[in-house]
């Protein structure tokens, strides 16, 4: 993988974190994943005009992603409700890969060497300790481990999907434009049903802060699918997921939440995992 590409990848992953971040934020999670969805569509738009419009097979790709996209915001959602973001994020974020790289060889044709094998086992310990480095609270509640994990399978799905639709794609900026124009649709009808009327005065309240966020969801995955369309899906997968260290100091610096040695040392596990798959 070439510098420049995983710079770009290290970018999404910083990218990510922060509108992640800003769902934390004070207010409601749901209403807050939806006026990011509903700022990218708006973002979004405008630059499809200018891209090929998808073919007959490639809709198939974008129809599937954006239900499975809509999935992983219910459960974030969830997560994030129930949750710390330092808890959620890593997990949901590094399990992800482990299930790309175990599904690669039938959805890809991709197998994974010895070296990608011992940074998937490490992302997969790194997690772990993460889930569980709270026995008693994961007892008390397990609801946001529970979501957190709901939450990595249908990144996994997703990422793959949008990786294998964008290779078929004329243009891989064409497949990911597309995505994000259908995208904020399911999400802001969920959001606007369960909430009414109250969803709507709070967007227009926080529109800056919805608009920001959509702004960083659409680039930070635009380089994703891009790298997706170039590279094997797993390492690029898993090398996004750095985005875990970016997240625990955003929590920490940000929302103040308790991020001890043992989250820090899970965190660089998954880190390093990532890195290692990298370097297959």
């Amino acid at each position: 993988m070439e510098p420049f590409v995983i710079s770009l990848i290290l970018l999404s992953a910083l990218l990510h974190s922060g509108w992640n971040t800003l769902v934390k934020l004070k207010g409601d999670p749901l209403v807050m994943l939806a006026s990011i969805a509903g700022a990218a569509t708006l973002l979004s738009l405008p630059v499809a005009l200018f891209l090929p419009f998808p073919s007959a097979g490639v809709w198939s790709y974008l129809l599937v992603s954006m239900a499975l996209h809509t999935m992983y915001n219910l459960f974030l959602y969830a997560g994030y409700r129930h949750g710390d973001l330092g808890q959620v994020y890593p997990i949901a974020r590094g399990v992800a890969p482990l299930i790309v790289a175990g599904a690669a060889p039938f959805t890809a044709g991709e197998t994974l060497t010895t070296t990608a094998l011992t940074g998937v086992l490490l992302i997969a310990g790194g997690v772990a300790s993460l889930a569980f480095s709270g026995a008693a609270t994961l007892r008390e509640n397990p609801r946001p481990v529970l979501y957190a994990l709901g939450a990595a399978l249908f990144i996994a799905a997703y990422t793959t999907t949008d990786g294998l639709g964008a290779r078929l794609a004329e243009s891989p900026h064409s497949y990911i434009v597309w995505l994000f124009v259908l995208d904020g649709f399911p999400i802001s009808i969920i959001t606007f049903w369960l909430r009414g009327r109250d969803a709507l005065d709070w967007i227009q309240n926080h529109w800056v802060r919805g608009t920001a966020g959509g702004a960083m969801s659409v680039v930070g995955y635009w380089l994703i699918v891009w790298a997706l369309s170039v590279g094997t899906l797993a390492p690029v997968a898993a090398l996004r997921e750095v985005g875990v260290i970016f997240a625990a100091i955003l929590a920490s610096a940000v929302l103040k939440e308790s991020f001890g040695p043992r989250r820090t040392v899970a965190a660089c596990i998954v880190a390093a995992g990532a890195v290692l798959l990298r370097q297959s």
